[in-house]
């Protein structure tokens, strides 16, 4: 068994950044570095660095303390989001991302709550944290935006379509990546395609049915109204949606459902129409979040990078709070690369569907 060494300090001294450094085989720069956020940093050495810091109980907010204030690590994620699944990949990232920086997360639900109760709660934030992430819907709330960025509080959006001169973001090309899935459809042989659109109070919403659009008169296909359906990005209103598309006359032969969770709830409905997905009906989703792999058959869909996004706002928040004194504000639009993940919902359509 081999050795270890465990380092041990005197009671009621706070240890230093030369003692983590020591103890972690960096220099004390590197240690910086990492409970600062700082991207410049190996995998590996990071989470040896942050070892060290666990293990001597090295206290974060002394870190932050030297560039951006005893506050400058308290950081809030404010959501409404109604996906469990979508949620749950934030939460992921966003904790990643902080425990890399050694910042304190502060997670709060703002349901039900109207642009004036919004805007109290932002103003009464804005006292407490060094900086604000804001997934959708809440990334495009101008109650919210407006009190965090007058009382001079970083804040950086999740997936977002709306461009800001005042906030960062993180985003994938949605347009982009709604128009490959459509346009991987055409290429099976289908063209009948209906769509679930997500929440109206989203612009990402908009750019995912406008790549709808423009994948259908890439393919000279005609839209038919009758196969748009609105969603609110919910597995109830993916339901209520897809009763509605197969409900009509001349079914649609695929369903492209604007996330996740509907393209779940359109998979449900077919089963309960006796329809064998892919067979039948060919079903694809968008963010690949865990809903798209706990339905038979697993969805095809295009992943976002939840997780990974969240992460990089960390990284983004907490360099707009260390240059929060300079004069001139930095606004990042950071875009990540998507992926289409083939699965098991979707086949050329069959016979009797053409």
């Amino acid at each position: 068994m081999g050795n270890v060494t465990k380092t041990v300090r005197r009671k009621g001294r706070a240890s230093t950044i030369h003692e983590v450094a020591s103890l972690a085989k960096v220099s004390p720069m590197t240690v910086s570095r990492v409970v600062n956020g700082s991207g410049n940093v190996r995998d590996a050495t990071r989470e040896r660095v942050m070892r060290a810091v666990r293990e001597l109980g090295y206290t974060p907010n002394l870190a932050a303390r030297s560039l951006a204030g005893a506050q400058g690590t308290r950081i809030a994620l404010i959501h409404t989001n109604p996906s469990a699944a979508y949620l749950s990949e934030l939460l992921v990232g966003a904790l990643r991302g902080t425990a890399r920086c050694a910042a304190q997360l502060v997670v709060d639900s703002w349901d039900g709550l109207d642009a004036r109760a919004e805007r109290k709660a932002a103003r009464a934030l804005a006292k407490s944290v060094a900086g604000v992430i804001l997934p959708p819907p809440l990334c495009e709330s101008n109650a919210v935006i407006s009190e965090l960025t007058a009382a001079k509080v970083p804040v950086v959006a999740i997936a977002s379509g709306r461009a800001s001169d005042d906030i960062s973001r993180v985003r994938i090309d949605d347009f982009r990546a709604s128009r490959e899935i459509t346009a991987y459809l055409i290429a099976r042989g289908h063209t009948r395609i209906g769509y679930i659109e997500g929440n109206p109070n989203q612009s990402a919403s908009a750019r995912r049915y406008e790549g709808y659009q423009a994948a259908l008169q890439d393919a000279g296909i005609s839209l038919e109204p009758g196969l748009v359906q609105h969603g609110l990005f919910t597995y109830r209103s993916g339901l209520e949606a897809a009763e509605k598309l197969l409900g009509r006359r001349r079914v649609p032969t695929a369903i492209f459902a604007s996330n996740d969770d509907m393209a779940a709830a359109a998979v449900s409905v077919a089963h309960r129409r006796h329809l064998e997905v892919p067979g039948d009906l060919s079903v694809v989703g968008f963010d690949d979040t865990s809903a798209a792999t706990t339905v038979w058959p697993e969805l095809t869909t295009v992943r976002q990078p939840i997780a990974s996004m969240a992460d990089s706002a960390i990284g983004i928040l907490m360099r707009s709070i260390r240059h929060k004194d300079r004069d001139t504000r930095v606004v990042v639009d950071h875009v990540v690369a998507h992926l289409l993940v083939e699965r098991d919902s979707v086949s050329p359509p069959g016979e009797s569907q053409d």
